[in-house]
Parts: C-alpha cells; sequence; structure tokens
C-alpha cells in the first residue's frame, strides 16, 4: 500500500515539473504568426542618408517640383537632427534645363558643390555634352563622381571606381555604377572611346574587396527598373550578395518606402526633378547593420520648412544672367503643347506633332521623325518664349536629313513601338506620314498600315527623312540609319520650332491621328512584306470575267477606300454597299466619328 501511494507522488512530481517547463518554455519562443505589439528600438549608430536621382537641372521650385533651395533647406534640417548625415545622388542632374545647358552643366554643379553632396555617379545625361566637358566638371565638384564601369580604351576608369568614407565611426563602401545604355541614350559621338562595363561583374569585384574594409556597402547606380532595360537595379540587387543599399537612378522610380530585393539589399529611388528627395535612416552596432528603412519627403511633407536662402540667391543669381536671351517671346499657342514624360513616351501628341512638323517644313523631307525621349517639358497656353522652347528641347540637336530605305523607315518605327504601351525614350513621333501598333504582335512586328503622303508605304522606295542628328547617329537604338551619309544640315531643333511657330503665327495644333493602336488586318493591307516580296500593284485592273459584262472594279477600290473631304463612315458604307458598323469594325475604329482625309478604309471582301 506504502510503494503505491509512493509510486502515485513520483508521477505526481513529474507531472509537474513537465508542465512547469512546458509553460516557461511557451513564454520564451513565442508562436511565429504572432505579431508583437512593440518593435524593439534598433541599437548602435544612427546614420540618415539623403538622396537624389534624376533632378535635370530643376532648379527652381513650380509644384510639385521643390527646385535647389527648397531640396537645400530640407537637407539642412535634417543635419541639423543628425549630425551623421550623408548626402548622395544617383545622376542625371546637370543636363535637362536652360539653367544648365547654357553653361554646359557648371551651373549644377556650383549650386551641388554648396548644397554639400558627398558623392555622385553620373548618368548617362551627364554625358551630353561630351564625356571630355563631364571630366572637366567632375573637376570643378568638390565631392566625388564614381563609376566602376566606364572604362577609356586602356581598360582604365574614367573615374574612380568607389570611395571610403567614415561617418559617425561607421565606415561605408561607396561604389558608382552607370547604365550600358549610355551608348545610346546619349548622342553616340559623345561617349567615342569609351567601353561601359557589365555593371554586376565590377560590382562583384568591387564589393568583395570592400567587405573586408568597411561596415556597410552602398552602390550609387544609375541602372533604374525598366523592364525593357537588361542591366536594372534589380539585376544588381540580384546578381551582387553584399550590397546593403542600392540608391538607383534612371528609371524615374518613385519608391516610397523603398523595396527589399534579394540578399536583403535595399533598393530607394525618388522618382525625378527634384519631386522628391529620399530618406535612409540606418543603425550600425559593432560593424553590424541593426536596422535599415526608407521614406520619401515631397513638397507637402516639407511644407514647414523654409528653402536654403544661401542656394536660393545663387540659383537666382544664374537665371538672372540668363534672362536676357531667355525671356525673348517667339510665339503665342492656342492650346497647352503637351510634352508630358508619359504622354510623349507612348503616343502621339500635339508638342510631337508640332516639332516634326517644323523638321518638315525647314527641311523639305518628305517625312520627319524624332524620339519622344527628347521632349522633356510641356508648354502652357499663351506667350512663348525662347527659354519655354529650350526648355523643350535642351539638348541642342541639330536637324538632318538621310536618304533612307521604306524598309529601314518601317524598322526605325518598329524600334519605336518595341515597348508600346509602355513608355520607351525611343517612341517615333512623325509627321508626313501615319502608322498603326498592334501591340499584341511580336516585338518586330507590331508597325502596319503605314502611309507616307496618304500613299502605302514601300519598303522598297526611298524617301528623304529629316531627325535629329542623336538619332542619325543611332541614338535610342536607332541603328539602321547609321549607315547613311547626312544629304543635308538644317540648323538646331530649338531654332526650327521657333522659326515655324512664327511661320504659323497663333498655334493650335491637335492630335490627329498619325499614330493609333489597331489590330494588324489580315488582309488586304501589308507593308510588313519581305523584300522579296512584291508589293500590291493598286493601279493593274483584274481581268473581266467571260460571264459578266460588268467590267471589274480597280483593286484599290475593292480593297481600300482613301478618305476625301466630306466623307463620313456612313457616306463610305453607302456607297460600298454595306454598314457603317462593318466599317468601323473592320477598321478598329474606336471613334467612327473621326475620320480624316487621307486615311486608308479597308472593305469587307466583294465591296
Amino acid at each position: 500500500m506504502f510503494a503505491r501511494i509512493r509510486f502515485l507522488f513520483v508521477l505526481l512530481l513529474i507531472f509537474l515539473t513537465f508542465s512547469s517547463l512546458g509553460t516557461a518554455l511557451a513564454e520564451e519562443v513565442p508562436a511565429s504568426n504572432e505579431v508583437k505589439s512593440s518593435a524593439v528600438p534598433p541599437t548602435g549608430t544612427h546614420i540618415t542618408i539623403l538622396h537624389t536621382n534624376d533632378m535635370h537641372a530643376r532648379s527652381k521650385e513650380a509644384s510639385p517640383e521643390m527646385g535647389f533651395a527648397k531640396l537645400a533647406g530640407i537637407i539642412q534640417d535634417y543635419r541639423g537632427k543628425n549630425a551623421n548625415t550623408l548626402l548622395l545622388d544617383a545622376g542625371d542632374a546637370v543636363h535637362g534645363t536652360t539653367f544648365a545647358t547654357l553653361v554646359e552643366g557648371e551651373s549644377v554643379v556650383k549650386v551641388m558643390n554648396e548644397m554639400g553632396y558627398d558623392a555622385i555617379a553620373p548618368g548617362n545625361h551627364e554625358f551630353n555634352y561630351g564625356y571630355k566637358r563631364l571630366v572637366e566638371l567632375s573637376k570643378m565638384l568638390s565631392f566625388p563622381m564614381i563609376s566602376a564601369n566606364v572604362r577609356t580604351k586602356d581598360g582604365n576608369t574614367l573615374f574612380e571606381p568607389y570611395i571610403i568614407k567614415e561617418v559617425g565611426g561607421v565606415k561605408f563602401g561607396i561604389l558608382g555604377l552607370t547604365t550600358p545604355e549610355t551608348t545610346y541614350k546619349t548622342n553616340p559621338k559623345n561617349v567615342e572611346d569609351l567601353t561601359f562595363t557589365d555593371p554586376s561583374e565590377e560590382a562583384k569585384a568591387i564589393v568583395s574587396k570592400l567587405r573586408g574594409q568597411v561596415d556597410v556597402v552602398i552602390a550609387l547606380a544609375h541602372l533604374g527598373m525598366d523592364a525593357s532595360s537588361k542591366d536594372t537595379s534589380l539585376k544588381l540587387a540580384k546578381d551582387v550578395p553584399g550590397i546593403d543599399i542600392i540608391v538607383d537612378g534612371h528609371s524615374h522610380t518613385v519608391l516610397q518606402n523603398g523595396l527589399s530585393a534579394d540578399h536583403g539589399t535595399l533598393i530607394a529611388s525618388a522618382g525625378e526633378y527634384t519631386k522628391y528627395i529620399g530618406v535612409i535612416d540606418l543603425w550600425v552596432d559593432k560593424a553590424k547593420m541593426t536596422k535599415k528603412e526608407a521614406t520619401l519627403i515631397d513638397e507637402k511633407e516639407a511644407a514647414n520648412i523654409k528653402p536654403d536662402a544661401k542656394i536660393a540667391e545663387l540659383v537666382d543669381s544664374i537665371s538672372k544672367s540668363q534672362e536676357p536671351l531667355l525671356s525673348e517671346v517667339v510665339g503665342e499657342t492656342a492650346v497647352k503643347l503637351e510634352g508630358t514624360r508619359e504622354l510623349v513616351r507612348a503616343g502621339e501628341t500635339n508638342l510631337g506633332n508640332l516639332i516634326t512638323d517644323a523638321l518638315r517644313d525647314i527641311s523639305g523631307a518628305d517625312v520627319a521623325l524624332t524620339n519622344g525621349g527628347g521632349i522633356r517639358a510641356s508648354i502652357d497656353t499663351g506667350t512663348v518664349t525662347k527659354g519655354d522652347i529650350i526648355t523643350v528641347l535642351p539638348f541642342g540637336n541639330q536637324i538632318v536629313t538621310l536618304k533612307v530605305s521604306g524598309a529601314d523607315l518601317l524598322a526605325a518605327l518598329e524600334n519605336g513601338a518595341s515597348d508600346y504601351p509602355n513608355p520607351k525614350g525611343g517612341f517615333a513621333h512623325v509627321s508626313g506620314m501615319t502608322y498603326k501598333i498592334d501591340a499584341s504582335k511580336p516585338k518586330g512586328s507590331r508597325v502596319h498600315s503605314v502611309l507616307v503622303g496618304g500613299k502605302v508605304l514601300d519598303v522598297k522606295a526611298t524617301y528623304l527623312l529629316a531627325t535629329n542628328d542623336f538619332i542619325a547617329a543611332g541614338g535610342d537604338e536607332y541603328t539602321m540609319f547609321t549607315k547613311y551619309t547626312q544629304a543635308g544640315l538644317f540648323g538646331s531643333m530649338d531654332e526650327a520650332v521657333i522659326a515655324y511657330m512664327k511661320k504659323l503665327g497663333k498655334v493650335n495644333i491637335a492630335t490627329e491621328g498619325r499614330i493609333s493602336e489597331g489590330k494588324a488586318p489580315v488582309a488586304p493591307v501589308q507593308n510588313n512584306l519581305p523584300e522579296s516580296t512584291p508589293l500590291p500593284q493598286p493601279q493593274t485592273k483584274p481581268e473581266p470575267s467571260k460571264n459578266s459584262t460588268t467590267p471589274a472594279k480597280p483593286a484599290l477600290e475593292a480593297q481600300v477606300y482613301v478618305v476625301k473631304t466630306g466623307d463620313s463612315l456612313w457616306s463610305i458604307a453607302r456607297k460600298y454597299g454595306t454598314t457603317w458598323q462593318m466599317l468601323r469594325d473592320l477598321n478598329h475604329l474606336k471613334n467612327p466619328n473621326l475620320i480624316y482625309p487621307g486615311q486608308k478604309i479597308i472593305l469587307p471582301n466583294g465591296a
């Protein structure tokens, strides 16, 4: 009996012991899906990284653009709160408005020196004055310009590839990278003798070297995140372990709270045109980062911060010295001339039409073509100044004519439409011609229904093309034009647009269907024929049937009708024994009330 009681007592002790242990374990190891009510405060040294990208010389405040003085005020405010602050720029700063272009970037260099930047990576537009001028500008900077993948003919880097900087006892390794797209996203002549090597391969070598020397690795990368780009910040993060932070530029991406990428890399990007300044807060304890977080500051969040008076005075003094040239009134417009980045890179706009019409007017060419990426701003209704025009066309491009084949003209349109409907700098604005894009087709086979002067494009014919010297040199991947010698040179684009506006008087230009979206017809219009296939000959008449006394209609009338002044879709349908609804659907017309003289209307078989 006693032994039995003792056995039960031992069992009770064992049960109580394991119950207590289970409770203790449950308190020490929270469930995996438990959300803690409060975050553990970070430990270590607090560092603030302020960053900008793609400012494009937006020097003055013009909502939502904050301008340099406002940015400087924000920077000073943050430095007042935390002395351990870095200021970085990811490129495309020294070009984009007359504030910069009239002095080839020197004005922006002066302002950035006063703002106290710590480093900049050159973007593709930093090379717009030629790489030798960029080297001159880099020597004017009071802080380093760094890039690891821009190399000269002898294999050396054009700039220092990286720097090591200590802030608050924390060592930072900062490497610079520049998009290889620079070879065609500036005038190719600007980067002759330079090679843009693989950013990931260059970064791997540098990161492996830096990791033993520094606490934090930052890639100051003008690579972007566009899906059409081969080398992006996303690819860099995936390819190169060991990069803590990528401060990105080039694609003008707005990352409100940054982006967590491969290997725990934080990617940060502050949009464009001084609309934002990026803020990265990080804490480093005993050479280990304990926390990092990113945000963006815009004009609303910085409403109570005053612009920096010294920077404002500097910007004003530079601007006043340029006023006599820029304030000259050159024209008037009754409508807003649309140059918004997202629009001119993905479709027809009235400003694109005005510019290409000006190119064709001054040159007498059959057709004109310019890239949407070269149109940098809109012009509001009212008086137009020379400064307005130069802001729209800040690159100083010259107008050239080339005698090109119809096949290469078609290839050029295909290049411009390759990313449609996504924005692309190479998107083709045209004059003297119209074309349609079928985005459902593969790249290289999207453009159809091309008309030159109202006639179907002949791939074997030769056309006189007016374009800019950037495109003629193969910029924006227009490599099909590099084999042609210049047939003529007609001065700068901005002067041609000014002359054309004066010729027009009050500008009242609209979009008119030069570029439209629509499914490629199965028949009868085909302009993507291989060169070995002869084009249909509209003037050839078919042989009359032996069993019919009715003469056959010309082949063109049996397939396509060319719209004349006064026509409506209803009148054309009545003439050819069909319905306007049939013509609307066959021609993929979004608005059947909007047809224009010279437009080709496909007719149903037998019409």
